[in-house]
């Protein structure tokens, strides 16, 4: 018993905040009205979700949304890979500590933090123009240019988890029999070759694991880092399913169908999630419980 009253405070805590406003989903089906609340606003059925599909900028938020989350994916799985492998091949400690450090450091900070320095470094006026005017060429209006801001809202995003990804893949290359890689010395293999068939072979189930997993973020684009760092210049390039739903439904007021679109969303992630747990057990023997 008094394990389980300490427990409760948070199951409360997750009721309210959590599965409580799932009531509110049942707002994408109707015409609703503040005044009247859930109960007495008028039932459209699925008007709401053809309006939302019918808008002329949905696809196009839909598409970088996808573009975004799966360039994110590609590169945060392949740069900390790298960088693991490289520094598995450190054979100074104390340096090895020291750059996985300073590597894992950007993971503990929020991107209200990292958002104003980067909107720093790249404004008009920032250090990185300041550097391509001293080189005698024209400043480059990075965050209002679509194509340079999607590249840099992907690199910043990889910098700050890579540290994160990079220990787990570590982890995996600790967990290889060591007399693997004194057999291949005896037989003459270098470090190459033994990093091709030993290191990289033996993380393959964590590397296939992380992979599938990662499938479930496919229509999570950084909602907090492109809402502190994106304005309407680049919306063509950078408006995504999180924050179109955020501007629809506070600043346009249009609750039910922004409720659809989240809807929507959620859906697309449920069968997502679903998949990638699936194809974690499928490939790795992967499993919750």
């Amino acid at each position: 018993m008094p394990l389980h009253l300490m427990l409760l405070p948070g199951v409360l805590v997750t009721l309210v905040y959590a599965y409580g406003p799932i009531l509110g989903v049942v707002m994408a089906f109707q015409k609703y009205e503040p005044v009247l609340g859930f109960f007495k606003s008028k039932w459209v059925g699925l008007k709401n979700f053809r309006y939302v599909f019918n808008l002329p900028d949905f696809n196009q938020v839909l598409w970088n949304t996808v573009l975004i989350a799966s360039l994110k994916i590609i590169f945060s799985l392949a740069v900390p890979l790298i960088l693991a492998l490289l520094l598995n091949e450190i054979t100074k400690k104390w340096f090895q500590r020291m750059i996985q450090t300073s590597i894992f450091l950007p993971f503990f900070l929020a991107w209200t933090v990292l958002g104003g320095v980067i909107l720093e470094l790249f404004s008009l006026r920032g250090p990185i123009n300041g550097m391509i005017s001293s080189m005698g060429l024209e400043p480059i209006m990075f965050m209002g240019s679509n194509n340079w801001f999607r590249a840099i809202m992907v690199g910043s995003d990889v910098w700050k988890g890579m540290g994160y990804n990079m220990i787990i893949f570590l982890a995996a290359i600790t967990g290889i029999n060591a007399s693997l890689y004194e057999a291949a010395e005896v037989d003459g293999a270098g470090k190459w070759k033994q990093m091709m068939h030993i290191t990289l072979p033996g993380m393959m189930p964590i590397i296939i694991l992380m992979t599938t997993l990662s499938l479930g973020n496919i229509l999570n684009a950084g909602f907090d880092q492109i809402l502190i760092m994106y304005n309407p210049t680049v919306y063509q390039g950078a408006d995504i399913i999180d924050t179109f739903t955020y501007r629809l439904g506070l600043f346009s007021q249009q609750f039910a169908p922004a409720a659809a679109v989240g809807l929507f969303k959620s859906g697309i992630s449920v069968g997502l999630v679903s998949l990638s747990y699936y194809l974690a057990y499928k490939f790795s023997n992967y499993r919750i419980f």
